[in-house]
């Protein structure tokens, strides 16, 4: 049929079997019955509200079980699926997408909202189970599936924990006051929020807590009732949420071990969990500066840590941006963005524009000259990703982050571009580059010492030893060493220290358009380098300060 596409899902084998029986019985092909079954679903459901949705449990539970390990047989079955493109959009978004769950994402944070949709729309005509969901109430509604998630993620780590106890206590205690929240207040509920709705952390272990409670909750003759209950979060669904979000660290480990669950400390995920919420938030603050400020107000700021990096934004006073209201207010906009005179970005429910400067004889906004170098850097981003290089643009690289970053913020220029760009002599540049090939040849000595240490065949010595010329080689070489045990090797690359400010600064002062394209990527490209360094660093600090005591 002309104007379908064609992708593939994975679903349990007894869901495959039930399509097959459904497709018998319509007397079609299977892409036929696939094809009718989902538009029947996505119809139906389009008509609800989105708690009232439909999902299947073998989706909540993330059944089947995805490989753990590299090479594992797979338990689930592919199916393919060609339908119109407008209503694979449509099946998505109405389907289960978890708090945390992402469409491009690592494979335990990824959300499988289309084999959802297939699922449930199959369930739906034909009921199916196995061993594994033989008793679980098959259909569920999206407010039960996520207050079933959200009991699972209170038997959490202490990281969260703390963050979402203290964003209790201070309910509790404006409840009682009925005094206005402060901003400190209100960052700490909003991060909270964030936490519980958006950016949990996922691993099968937690899938494994999740059918522990399922099978407490939506099994036997009150399985529907208790699904209401987790439909409608109301007190009995609090205390019980209360009760564990409070329970120490021996009687959660001991409920663990009662579930069959792992002893395993997922501390550094709690915390990595936490840092992206603070880091969604700062985003939303940021933002709100971005869109909100005037030519009269502040023009730098500090993005904090631990949710952000800790550097310091600078932007031209006179630099704008502007959300129109309505789409007729947005055409200049969305032409000069088209233009890549401007960016454009998300910001709440319509789009922002920047950067602008004020008319001085008329109302309204123009573009600011010469910055089509610096959006066309831009080029290839999703929206979402645009927020994330405006702030890149506008990092102070000079800033002087001694008392504040612990993470060396600087952005490094390849010793053969900044020779291109003027910035170094040749000798400069030989230099560089001499000290660079000296310190790899030393960590190609040391891991060598340290391989033969280790115990390492001579012939691996051997091997090490010949391909100590070529960075590339000796690289491929340590790979070969198990994983656990050989130290990380890092090339080290000739490079320049950018002495300047940022972008944005650089754009006001005059610099040529071709370093500005390039200088706007590689502060993006470092800004996204700082900031998975940052998260790691929350991953660390997580197990430092509440990591399991024995």
């Amino acid at each position: 049929m002309s104007g379908n596409v064609e992708t593939n899902v994975r679903i349990a084998s007894c869901a495959l079997e039930a399509l097959s029986r459904i497709t018998v019985r319509r007397g079609t092909s299977r892409d036929e019955t696939v094809r009718q079954l989902l538009a029947e679903h996505v119809a139906s459901q389009e008509q609800q509200l989105p708690e009232d949705r439909l999902t299947h449990i073998s989706t909540v539970l993330r059944y089947p079980r995805p490989p753990r390990w590299r090479g594992d047989p797979r338990t689930d079955v592919p199916l393919r699926v060609r339908v119109p493109a407008d209503l694979l959009e449509r099946a998505r978004a109405v389907s289960l997408r978890l708090p945390g769950q992402h469409p491009r994402a690592y494979r335990d944070y990824q959300g499988r909202m289309l084999t959802d949709a297939v699922t449930t729309a199959i369930a739906r005509d034909e009921p199916f189970d196995d061993d594994f969901l033989s008793g679980l109430l098959p259909l569920l509604r999206h407010g039960a599936a996520l207050g079933l998630w959200r009991l699972a993620a209170a038997t959490s780590t202490r990281p969260e924990k703390a963050w979402l106890l203290e964003a209790r206590t201070i309910r509790a205690e404006h409840r009682r006051t009925d005094v206005p929240h402060d901003v400190d207040e209100q960052y700490i509920l909003r991060v909270a929020d964030v936490l519980e709705q958006e950016e949990s952390w996922h691993a099968l272990t937690r899938f494994e807590w999740v059918t522990n409670l399922a099978r407490g909750f939506l099994t036997g003759p009150r399985a529907g009732e208790r699904e209401r209950a987790l439909w409608e979060q109301d007190k009995p669904w609090e205390k019980l949420y209360e009760g564990f979000l409070r329970a120490d660290d021996r009687a959660e480990r001991r409920w663990r071990r009662q579930q069959g669950s792992t002893s395993y400390d997922w501390t550094g995920r709690g915390g990595t969990a936490v840092w992206r919420a603070r880091r969604r938030v700062d985003l939303e603050y940021f933002e709100d500066w971005l869109v909100g400020r005037t030519r009269n107000d502040p023009a730098a700021g500090v993005m904090e840590e631990p949710g952000s990096p800790g550097w310091l934004l600078r932007i031209p006073p006179a630099w704008l941006a502007h959300a129109p209201t309505t789409p007729t207010a947005s055409g200049p906009y969305t032409a000069w963005a088209e233009q890549r005179r401007l960016l454009a970005f998300p910001y709440r429910s319509r789009q922002a524009f920047w950067p602008l400067l004020q008319c001085e004889d008329t109302p309204g906004h123009r573009p600011v000259p010469g910055f089509e170098p610096v959006a066309a850097a831009a080029g290839g981003l999703r929206p979402g990703q645009v927020l994330g290089f405006i702030e890149a643009a506008l990092i102070d690289w000079n800033h002087d982050f001694a008392d504040g970053s612990t993470l060396p913020i600087a952005l490094d220029v390849p010793a053969d571009q900044a020779y291109r760009f003027g910035f170094i002599t040749a000798e400069e540049r030989h230099r560089l580059m001499a000290a660079a090939r000296a310190e790899i040849l030393k960590i190609m000595d040391d891991f060598i010492a340290w391989a033969a240490d280790d115990g390492a065949g001579e012939n691996y010595l051997h091997k090490l030893r010949e391909a100590r010329g070529s960075a590339r080689a000796f690289h491929g070489l340590t790979r070969s060493y198990p994983l656990h045990k050989r130290p990380k090797f890092i090339v080290p690359r000739a490079s320049w220290t950018w002495p300047g400010r940022s972008v944005a600064a650089e754009l006001v002062a005059g610099a040529s358009p071709e370093l500005l394209g390039w200088l706007a990527g590689a502060a993006h490209r470092r800004s996204s380098l700082l900031l998975e360094q940052a998260m790691q660093a929350a991953w660390q600090r997580a197990f430092d300060a509440y990591g399991f005591r024995m």
